[in-house]
Formats: C-alpha cells, sequence, structure tokens
C-alpha cells in the first residue's frame, strides 16, 4: 500500500473510529424477520432524509404468567411531551501510545410526538424543542435546529420500521448530525413486544443486523417487569458480537483482526402503550475492544459507552 505499518495503523485508527460511530447510531425495526433494511419514508414531506432502518426477529422464551394478552401499542391523537438524553464516549489507544478522547457531546432533545390520523396511528411526527448540549462549540449551533422535525413508522409492537429528519433550513451540518446521531441511538434501542400473548414475567429476545462498517448481530433480552393499567416497564439486556473475526476494511486499506470485542448492557424502559414514545428509563451499552493490525501487529484498544435516557 505503499505506507510504513505505524502510518498504515493511525489510518486504520480513524477508520475504526469511524465504525464505533456508527454501530452507536444504527437502527432497528421489526417485521418477525425480514432481511431488508426499510426504505418506506415516515413522513410525507419530500425534504425529509430518509435514514436506515434493520429489522429484526423476536423470538419468546418464556410466555410469563397467567393472565396473558398480546401487548401493542394504541397511540392516542393528543400530543406526547417527553425529553430525549444520548450519550456516546469512546476512548481509543493505538499501541502504547497515550488513550485518546473521541467522545461525542451529549445532547438533550425535548420532543413532541403526535400521531397522524390521516396515516393511522402506527406513523408518529417529532418536534424538536431547544436542543442543549454541556460542550460550548456544539451549542453555539444548536440554536437552528428548533423546530426540526422527524418522523417514525411504528407497528404494534412497538418497532420502528421507518426514520425519517426533516431538520430546519438553518440548521448547521454538525448540529444535524448530532441530532441525527442522537434520533438513530433512541431507535436503536428501541424494544418492541412480541406479536403473541404474554404475562408478568415474560421473556423474550429481540435480534439484529446492526448497520454498521463490521457487521454486528445484537441479542436484546428483555422481561416484563410489570404491566399495569397500560404502562408495561420492560427490564433489557444487551449483547452484541462481531459476525466474522476478521474485518475487512474499506476502499482496499486491509483488514484487522478483531482479538476481543466486548459490547454488553442493561436497563429498563417503562412505556404508557397509549404513547408511541417511552415515557421513562435508561439503557447502557458499552465495553472494550482489541484490533491487530496484521502487518504490524500493532494493538488497537477502544472502550465505548452510549447511553439513552427517556423522561417525561
Amino acid at each position: 500500500m505503499g505506507v510504513t505499518p505505524v502510518r498504515k495503523t493511525a489510518a486504520l485508527a480513524l477508520t475504526v473510529l469511524a465504525f464505533t460511530a456508527l454501530a452507536s447510531t444504527a437502527a432497528c425495526s421489526s417485521d418477525n424477520g425480514a432481511d431488508a433494511p426499510s426504505t418506506d419514508a415516515p413522513t410525507t414531506n419530500s425534504a425529509a432524509i430518509a435514514l436506515p432502518v434493520s429489522p429484526v426477529t423476536i423470538a419468546i422464551l418464556d410466555p410469563g404468567s397467567e393472565p396473558r394478552a398480546v401487548v401493542a401499542r394504541t397511540p392516542a391523537e393528543s400530543d406526547q411531551q417527553v425529553t430525549l438524553f444520548t450519550s456516546s464516549t469512546i476512548a481509543q489507544q493505538i499501541g502504547n501510545s497515550p488513550s485518546q478522547d473521541f467522545s461525542t457531546p451529549a445532547l438533550t432533545i425535548p420532543l413532541t410526538a403526535a400521531t397522524d390520523p390521516a396515516r393511522g396511528t402506527t406513523a408518529v411526527d417529532l418536534t424538536l424543542g431547544a436542543v442543549t448540549t454541556p460542550d460550548g462549540t456544539l451549542a453555539s449551533n444548536l440554536g437552528p435546529t428548533e423546530g426540526s422535525g422527524a418522523g417514525l413508522t411504528t407497528d404494534a409492537s412497538g418497532a420502528v420500521t421507518a426514520l425519517s429528519i426533516d431538520p430546519a433550513p438553518d440548521s448547521p451540518d454538525v448540529a444535524r448530525s448530532a441530532v441525527e446521531q442522537a434520533l438513530n441511538q433512541a431507535v436503536y434501542s428501541a424494544v418492541p413486544f412480541p406479536a403473541e400473548p404474554i404475562g408478568v414475567g415474560a421473556q423474550w429476545t429481540v435480534t439484529l443486523e446492526v448497520q454498521s462498517a463490521i457487521a454486528l448481530r445484537q441479542v436484546t433480552t428483555a422481561t416484563l417487569r410489570s404491566l399495569t393499567d397500560g404502562v408495561a416497564t420492560v427490564d433489557v439486556s444487551v449483547t452484541q458480537t462481531p459476525d466474522n473475526p476478521v474485518w475487512t476494511l474499506p476502499d482496499g486499506q486491509g483488514t484487522l483482526n478483531i482479538d476481543s470485542f466486548v459490547m454488553t448492557g442493561q436497563g429498563s424502559l417503562t412505556s404508557d402503550l397509549s404513547r408511541p414514545l417511552p415515557t421513562g428509563g435508561t439503557i447502557t451499552v458499552g465495553g472494550d475492544q482489541v484490533y491487530r493490525d496484521p502487518n504490524s501487529n500493532t494493538i488497537l484498544r477502544q472502550n465505548t459507552q452510549n447511553t439513552v435516557t427517556w423522561t417525561s
């Protein structure tokens, strides 16, 4: 390739970093085993940008105790006010060099969610409030994003089958990108319900392929902790594993051996089934990854952690 191993490893580090950002913003949906990403736009606004959504497979491990019933969202037409918080931290080290911080700024996004009767209760229109962040540079660019739109299409299980974003015209690219990542991160942590009747204590898995530079299989194990007056609380544990021990880099950059890859997490989500979005809860997924350049045996280490929190 015409470069020394040290320079090559540095280039690979940047590529791995790009992978991490993609992995943390992957989205998910459910059509009980479809194998192609959805391309349906969730809004009728031609200016909206459709974002990739991966299908999922749901499998019941334990139907739970009696009484059992199908748990389905039936959103009311009244608006829902909710706040989304996301954070993503990335620490990266090449060989014995000092660790570097490539974290993305945390975002707090007030959202107004409304269902559109003309398109059914599974079409959800989102309006962004005043987005905030502790990062001063990004904060100075976020003002124009207020009033931006986004859209979700869900099925009765609560799974997202399509996602789009319609940024306000004056939104800077850096602000648009940050909001897009946050919304993707939120959709990626969604936990749909099975189509079959379940009761308290039920367990099921939600499996999907994370859309990223490395093919990752994500399995979320969900447990229905409570279901009272149409409000469901679900505990979750998450595991991600690479499909292949060797990562072939894009654009002929070579390969990296995946020496180890740990991404696990847990949390819980509370959902009022008459509302389209979670009403509370936090899910955090993180771990350590070790990659090796086969040409130089240089080691690249990463520690990542992604958090999504909903509050009403």
